[in-house]
């Protein structure tokens, strides 16, 4: 699954000029390792072609206003279990942990959760962690597929794949919780300000540890996959 999981990364990933022109390639691999079903690939032929054609500022204004003004499809995983707070500093700590026990060093400017980054430390990993890790983030996974196929927007394919690599459905009455959370206006700045007006994430030494559980719950059983 090495080389899907790297693809949906550069997919996912901001986007430019040499992504452009590459699209298309990046999903010829995904559809020569042969993980995800033709129906997504097709999906997926849809968004290569999308970023292709579109004009580039537009592509990236388009990809801002979706994943970086919107809190509801937000690309840090962290940010749909406990939003901005103090409480996601440990869990960001745990998930560099593990990636360090794998060999993957990220970048100073790096946020551990950011999906595309969690992807590419996927494609590192055996195939059964890297679907049970999946499985346990498949809630926000889920969520940020549903709120993009109503905005039809052709990102969903790739949240459609991950589904399907998934070892596990997501919960439900988590996803319904994720799901009844109002979604952002992105031309609203006054509510986009306040929303975002919270504490400061905390890392490394002084960092509470008494963080939010689902987000304990999550690093805890992502740190046993190690073992």
């Amino acid at each position: 699954m090495a080389i899907t999981y790297r693809a949906l990364s550069r997919l996912l990933s901001y986007p430019d000029a040499t992504l452009q022109a590459e699209a298309g390639a990046i999903v010829d691999a995904i559809q020569e390792e042969g993980i995800v079903p033709e129906r997504i690939i097709k999906s997926l032929r849809k968004l290569a072609l999308s970023l292709a054609s579109t004009d580039i500022y537009e592509a990236q204004a388009i990809y801002v206003d979706q994943f970086d003004r919107s809190r509801t499809l937000s690309l840090h995983l962290y940010e749909h279990v406990h939003g901005e707070s103090r409480e996601r500093g440990p869990a960001m700590v745990g998930l560099v942990e593990l990636y360090k026990s794998h060999g993957l060093e990220l970048d100073v400017s790096d946020l551990p959760d950011y999906l595309p980054i969690f992807l590419e430390f996927l494609s590192i990993i055996p195939d059964s962690e890297a679907a049970s890790l999946i499985g346990e983030a498949a809630h926000v996974i889920e969520a940020i597929g549903e709120r993009l196929k109503k905005r039809q927007s052709p990102y969903r394919a790739i949240f459609g794949a991950l589904m399907t690599l998934s070892d596990r459905a997501a919960d439900k009455a988590a996803l319904a919780d994720l799901l009844a959370m109002p979604e952002d206006d992105p031309d609203d700045l006054e509510a986009l300000d306040e929303n975002w007006a919270e504490e400061p994430v905390t890392f490394g030494p002084g960092a509470p540890s008494d963080g939010c559980p689902k987000a304990a719950a999550m690093v805890s059983k992502m740190q046993g996959a190690r073992g």
